[in-house]
């Protein structure tokens, strides 16, 4: 799906939201990016080939 010079990390990579968002419909809380994977505003996705994936917020970490 990139066409991008560069390709965007693949949607089953390990870094696959580092890709370009193609889509933004923030009112609806959502992105499309360059390789498939829609993001949600709560850090959860969904994959093309449908896996979702649960919010994954970062853990505070206290000195």
């Amino acid at each position: 799906m990139c066409r991008h010079s560069e390709p965007c990390p693949t949607a089953d990579s390990a870094d696959s939201e580092a890709a370009v968002v193609v889509v933004s419909q923030p009112e609806q809380g959502w992105s499309l990016l360059c390789n498939g994977v829609i993001v949600f505003d709560d850090t959860g996705d969904v994959r093309p080939d449908g896996h979702a994936t649960a919010p994954h917020r970062p853990t505070p970490i206290y000195p």
